[in-house]
């Protein structure tokens, strides 16, 4: 270790360097060795998140010859929202045979609709099944995302200032990715326990526990059956009553996964089976046709069959066209609403008090604990994390007013930069896996366009992204998620960055072809 007194020798010459004359200034600093700029060497492809998104983008690029790629993971392990939602009875509302891709399929799923940790296991499995692992920087949170226009080169620094530079970028966080307490008024002064679904606290014993859970959506209706069985009371805080569909789960018996491991072609016909059933489903939940009479005839039977009650049928009876917001699947949500140790309460929350829920008519629900079943921070107007395109414009300044994105992958002014889960990508009937493998092909395409033909930029130009979302847009008006209901679908001004107004068979054929015409090349 260098002693203090070693410095102190210095300061009399530098000094007199000061003083010297301009000449002299110059012929010292040329005599100066240059200081060394550090400098990253970019991969062909950086790819922002480990979850069902980055992984698949990882393995299609392999599939297609592509090795030289990093993923940068804010987490210490893969899986990203199946790794943050292990909340008790959390599962898939897709069936499993659908919600994986068809590029790894698994013949072994449990059953027809699987659990977290089975999901979650399947990550794992194609971690290891396309040695994945040597390519994820674990522990890496991006803080800003740039590009470099005279090298045509994306750079990641992360919270750690740690930088990573890439050709070719790929966002795939997702958008189920960041959580957060609900802004209410005094959920800070609660003196009991809160726990947000997606940071489940699995120390914490129910037992014997009064327990308030708000929020009666997609995570909601699987923690309440949960909560009732271990819980002393649980009181559900309904905003809004959604559209609940009996959900056909069964046990996958062993002849059945003996028969997909044997003979692949028989999980495929599965599969297709499955995916037409659910496009089937588009007509009842997109547009308002005959087959939504028919949808919601079968959510009013099945609330009928499991409540006898008729004012808390009424209670559970939605005022909007199903398909405006998310539709629910469960079998166990209403009778556990029915157990004595339950209590549906739809009177709006005043605020949160130290020992409890205020509603609007003066009553305090004093509880030990409270559980936020509110979901994500779904952002329609900005990014997760600063992202600087060409001329350092901002993306998330350019949101303002409703993401935008041409086939939900690119944007203008961002070249080589791709999306999955992009602007208006969301399938409201289908699995989000069958649009995410359209994405994945898509952004292949750009990025060997990209490394093939040594391009600096692939930008897509800004009047085929304007012509693009106005027709998005047009579709969009006659679906029922633009209809009048208040959802997360929407912004608060009701633009709807959100869904696509179609078919997934739709989305496959927009994202099929890769026209070279639609982006300025240099």
């Amino acid at each position: 270790m260098t002693e203090p007194t070693a410095k102190k020798k210095t300061a009399p010459r530098k000094a007199a360097t000061r003083k010297r004359a301009p000449a002299a200034k110059k012929a010292a600093a040329a005599r100066k060795p240059a200081r060394k700029t550090p400098s990253v060497k970019p991969v062909s492809v950086l790819i922002v998140g480990a979850g069902f998104a980055g992984l698949g983008m990882a393995i299609r690029l392999k599939q297609a010859g592509i090795n030289d790629f990093v993923i940068l993971e804010r987490g210490n392990a893969v899986g990203g929202t199946w790794r943050d939602n292990q909340y008790p009875g959390a599962a898939c509302d897709i069936p499993s045979n659908l919600y994986s891709y068809s590029f790894a399929p698994n013949p072994d799923w449990s059953r027809s609709f699987s659990g977290s940790q089975e999901i979650l296991g399947y990550i794992h499995h194609l971690v290891a099944e396309f040695d994945l692992e040597k390519h994820i920087r674990f522990e890496q949170n991006v803080a800003e995302l740039s590009f470099d226009d005279k090298t045509g080169v994306w750079t990641a620094t992360t919270d750690k200032k740690a930088v990573f530079a890439g050709r070719a970028a790929v966002m795939a966080q997702g958008p189920l990715s960041n959580c957060s307490f609900p802004a209410i008024t005094g959920i800070d002064d609660f003196q009991g326990h809160k726990i947000h679904s997606a940071r489940w606290d699995h120390d914490y014993d129910f037992s014997g526990k009064r327990v308030a859970v708000i929020g009666t959506g997609a995570s909601g209706i699987q923690i309440i059956p949960e909560l009732v069985k271990t819980a002393a009371h649980v009181k559900v805080f309904q905003r809004t009553p959604g559209w609940v569909l009996p959900r056909p789960d069964f046990a996958t018996p062993a002849w059945n996964k003996a028969l997909f491991r044997k003979l692949p072609a028989s999980q495929q016909a599965m599969r297709n089976l499955l995916y037409w059933t659910h496009e089937s489903m588009a007509l009842a939940v997109i547009w308002n046709s005959p087959l939504t009479r028919i949808a919601e005839r079968v959510a009013r039977l099945h609330l009928r069959r499991q409540v006898k009650d008729r004012w808390l049928r009424r209670q559970l009876t939605p005022d909007f066209t199903i398909g405006c917001k998310r539709v629910l699947v469960s079998n166990d949500y209403y009778p556990a609403l029915q157990k004595d140790n339950a209590k549906l309460i739809t009177w709006p929350i005043a605020r949160i008090s130290e020992k409890g829920v205020r509603t609007v008519e003066g009553i305090e629900h004093q509880v030990d604990c409270i559980v936020f079943a509110t979901g994500f921070d779904v952002s329609h107007s900005g990014t997760p994390f600063p992202v600087k395109g060409r001329g350092g414009r901002v993306l998330g300044d350019e949101w303002q007013g409703g993401a935008q994105a041409y086939k939900s992958i690119n944007v203008s002014g961002y070249p080589n930069l791709f999306m999955t889960f992009g602007p208006n990508s969301g399938p409201g009937h289908n699995s989000a896996l069958v649009y995410m493998e359209s994405q994945l092909d898509y952004a292949v395409k750009g990025i060997k366009k990209i490394l093939q033909d040594n391009l600096k930029m692939l930008d897509v130009k800004e009047d085929v992204q304007r012509r693009h979302n106005k027709e998005m847009q047009k579709r969009l008006a006659r679906t029922n998620w633009n209809s009048g209901c208040k959802s997360w679908y929407l912004t608060e001004d009701g633009f709807n960055a959100t869904m696509y107004p179609g078919f997934a068979t739709q989305y496959a054929a927009q994202m099929a072809e890769f026209e070279e015409r639609d982006y300025e090349t240099v």
